[in-house]
């Protein structure tokens, strides 16, 4: 079994300045929130780790306006096509990157659901985000447990309608997002299967690995069995070629026998 590798790159890491990385404000999520998060999060980084021209990052500031350093949100998931994501940045300059991001992810609280669905559709709409997804992992504040936008030709957002699963598709990524309990799971359209957080592809990829070493253990064992097979059908061989030797030497000394009593006359003894 191969296993694909990423190559390795040297990571740029961007210096602080006068546009914060941190508000010193602690995350103030529920257990769920934060597991659904880290979820999340660590399966779109697991889906696009072989790409180096996408960014997925989450809790970061999105700064939006130069020379202001409050014009900021801090997105809980940001996907970014385009840049380079060897680059380690302490926030997202959005006139030094020169690309929105592709999609952002919302995770709706009590405390940031007035935000989430008043005021961050409008700005995220004038930044050129093409999609826009909320997700209420407890469904408590949210009509629907997942919303999603995408911005249409006139550059105003319209409602993603779920398919028949009541999943909802992201065109600007590819991918398929679907309710899972308080989970929001990412889907790969061409398997139809979820694509694993980090643990779970590090559980899989174990289970891979001693599935690979009993498979090697039996087929050691096949041939362990198949070499005694064979050694017992070489001893076999090796009797059966005695005997018959043992036969043609009998054979031959009965045939010297009779030679010999004829010629001393008793030929009646074999009549």
């Amino acid at each position: 079994m191969s296993t694909i590798i990423a190559p390795k790159v040297p990571f740029k890491i961007q210096p602080e300045d006068e546009y914060p990385s941190s508000d010193g404000q602690p995350m103030a999520e529920t257990e769920v929130h934060i597991l659904a998060l880290l979820h999340l999060f660590s399966a779109l980084r697991f889906y696009f780790r072989h790409r180096q021209d996408v960014y997925v990052i989450g809790d970061m500031f999105l700064y939006y306006r130069q020379g202001n350093p409050h014009a900021r949100k801090a997105p809980d998931i940001m996907v970014i096509k385009g840049i380079d994501a060897t680059i380690r940045r302490r926030s997202y300059k959005l006139w030094e990157e020169g690309v929105p991001p592709s999609i952002v992810i919302e995770l709706t609280s009590g405390q940031t659901k007035k935000e989430d669905i008043v005021t961050k559709p409008a700005l995220y709409a004038s930044l050129g985000i093409k999609e826009y997804f909320l997700f209420d992992p407890m469904y408590e504040y949210l009509d629907e447990q997942l919303i999603g936008y995408r911005m249409d030709a006139e550059g105003e957002y319209v409602i993603i309608e779920p398919d028949a699963d009541g999943d909802l598709h992201s065109v600007e990524l590819g991918l398929i997002f679907s309710i899972e309990d308080y989970l929001l799971r990412v889907v790969d359209p061409e398997t139809g299967e979820y694509i694993p957080a980090l643990d779970e592809a590090a559980d899989r990829a174990a289970e891979a690995m001693q599935r690979a070493e009993q498979e090697s253990q039996r087929a050691e064992q096949e041939s362990q069995r198949a070499e005694q097979e064979s050694q017992r059908a070489e001893q076999e061989s090796q009797r059966a070629e005695q005997e018959s030797q043992r036969a043609q030497e009998a054979e031959a000394e009965a045939a010297r026998l009779r030679e010999l009593l004829k010629k001393l006359g008793h030929n009646d003894a074999f009549e």
